[in-house]
């Protein structure tokens, strides 16, 4: 049945907030008007650029029948910030958002005016029993979706594939560097060039790749050779990559665009550094030469997957080769983090910094909102959601699709790559893809080697990550997205940090369209951060909360 929920308005009041924790029961049913006959809900949010949505799921149907709810998905993964915006603007809500990634803040200020409500007094054995015991073994969990004020507008998420699984010597989330570049290798050889080592080698390879036209030489492709294609400041495929050569990456995050943190544990801000300038000046230069799409700036993930698996792009950065290069990705190799330029002080440079956040906890991918009557029934669905057998099948696929059979321990094991092309004519990352559902997956570390094997795709990315790319990250601190605020200082990130990023992004997009700032304009736009854009505010407010974080350690 269709819902025509998009009219439903803000019509229920907010429940009284409990401070019972999960495992104390039920404080009282509080004065919010109830439906307890709403059986069917209008979920809306993100999926995977890749996905096939959740209507035709097999696990979610399933999981649907056994709460005995009918569940109308509106998902997207494009414009979505613009489509929750509207919904929320014009108090036209869904039951529940999911995969929207909700930060800190936006949670904080939803649950405070009653969009998102309090889950406390639903977090009980009898009505989220998974959750409950997971909370139960995992009470670090439970303080991280705590708000200041003792509410719970939000269910875990997190992924916790680490190197640990792989390495004795690093203990890593596998999202502590989101993105990878690659080559073509295929082209490389045809022209006689070696794997680039720094960034100046690079460079050659660009030029030659679009003075070569590569992509018609090599695979008949007419449209034209792309040398370098990425987004502009995107999660896992943007232009940062490149700018360890320049002694760091500045990785987008939910936190602020480029927060880092010093050996010393002092916070800072890339893009208000010498280095950070230098980088944009140096990379405008390839942007004038033709070297870098000229889409980057406004492309969608859709239309970089375009280019990247129609054989027109020689370097690109994304998670990982196959999912981005389809039938091509076997013609491309990882490049390394490359040295700075030759013949200037950042040559034999490249260190990369771990991503802001790792696998930290979040509560901002299911949200039940003020609109739904039968808040109950919706959250014992998505308790079968924190099902060990369960979760691994909305990570990577269904039983009797990605997971072949268990083991002589009980363990499932996954589909291999020569099966996934044999019965389904996809890779097993492809199949992946497919099938992956984005909400509130808690993947604990546990699970690996006792409900499923870690998918070998993922063994030989935390590999990847121990033996190429860790070993250059000379600072390994870095600011945790689960870290706590005050509601004194998610006011002063309110009122600071949307135009400290914008006008970040915007002033780093100018100079590598038209060059990098000369000392004035490079002076004026410090003052610029400082005087109107609070940097100073925020990094005191990042610093604070750094600290007691460490201390509580």
């Amino acid at each position: 049945m269709k819902l025509n929920v998009l009219k439903k308005t803000l019509c229920f009041g907010l429940s009284a907030l409990l401070a019972a924790g999960c495992l104390t029961g039920c404080g009282g049913s509080g004065d919010k008007q109830k439906d307890s006959d709403q059986t069917e809900f209008y979920v809306m949010g993100g999926m995977s650029v890749l996905s096939q949505g959740n209507d035709s799921n097999p696990v979610l149907q399933r999981l649907a029948e056994n709460a005995g709810v009918e569940i109308e998905w509106d998902l997207m993964s494009d414009s979505l910030g613009e489509k929750v915006g509207t919904l929320i603007g014009g108090d036209q809500l869904p039951d529940a958002f999911i995969a929207v990634n909700f930060s800190m803040n936006d949670i904080n200020e939803y649950g405070a005016d009653g969009t998102f409500i309090d889950l406390t007094e639903y977090l009980t054995p009898e009505i989220m029993p998974n959750l409950c015991a997971i909370l139960e073994e995992h009470p670090e969990i439970k303080s991280a979706i705590t708000m200041a004020d003792g509410g719970i507008y939000g269910l875990p998420s997190a992924d916790m594939l680490r190197t640990g699984a792989v390495s004795d010597e690093y203990d890593y989330s596998i999202y502590a560097v989101p993105e990878f570049s690659m080559i073509n290798k295929k082209w490389l050889d045809e022209l006689n060039l070696p794997v680039p080592t720094n960034l100046t080698e690079l460079h050659d390879a660009l030029v030659a790749f679009r003075d070569n036209d590569m992509a018609a030489k090599v695979y008949g492709n007419t449209q034209g050779t792309i040398p370098l294609s990425t987004g502009f400041d995107q999660w896992c495929w943007g232009q940062e990559i490149f700018y360890s050569g320049f002694g760091f990456t500045n990785f987008t995050s939910d936190i602020c665009a480029d927060l880092l943190v010093d050996k010393d544990g002092k916070c800072f801000f890339a893009s208000a550094t010498d280095a950070y300038r230098d980088a944009v000046t140096y990379f405008h230069d390839w942007y004038a030469e033709g070297l870098m799409d000229l889409e980057m700036f406004s492309q969608s993930t859709n239309q970089l997957i375009a280019k990247a698996s129609q054989g027109r792009v020689g370097v690109t950065v994304w998670w990982e080769k196959e999912e981005i290069l389809g039938d091509y990705a076997d013609d491309y190799v990882f490049l390394p983090p490359l040295d700075g330029p030759v013949g200037t002080k950042y040559e034999g440079s490249h260190n990369v910094n771990i991503r802001a956040g790792t696998d930290g906890v979040t509560s901002g991918n299911l949200n039940i909102t003020d609109a739904c009557g039968n808040p109950e029934l919706l959250l014992k669905y998505f308790d079968q959601w924190y099902d060990g057998e369960t979760v691994m099948q909305l990570q990577y696929g269904p039983i009797g699709v990605y997971f072949t059979e268990k083991d002589e321990n009980g363990v499932w094991k996954s589909i291999t790559d020569e099966e996934a092309q044999a019965q389904f004519q996809h890779s097993s990352g492809e199949l992946k893809g497919l099938y992956e559902v984005y909400g509130p997956r808690l993947v604990l570390p546990e699970y690996y080697n006792k409900v499923f094997y870690m998918e070998d795709r993922a063994t030989e990315r935390l590999e990847y990550l121990v033996n190429d790319w860790l070993p250059y990250v000379e600072n390994k601190n870095f600011f945790p997205a689960d870290a706590t605020f005050t509601n004194d200082e998610l006011d002063t990130i309110a009122r600071y940090k949307a135009d400290f990023v914008s006008n970040v992004s915007e002033k780093e997009g100018t100079w590598l369209k038209n060059g990098g700032p000369t000392d004035e304009e490079w002076n004026e736009y410090l003052q610029m951060l400082t005087d109107s854009c609070g940097m100073e505010r925020l990094l005191s407010v990042y610093q604070d909360a750094y600290d007691r974080y460490v201390a509580a350690e």
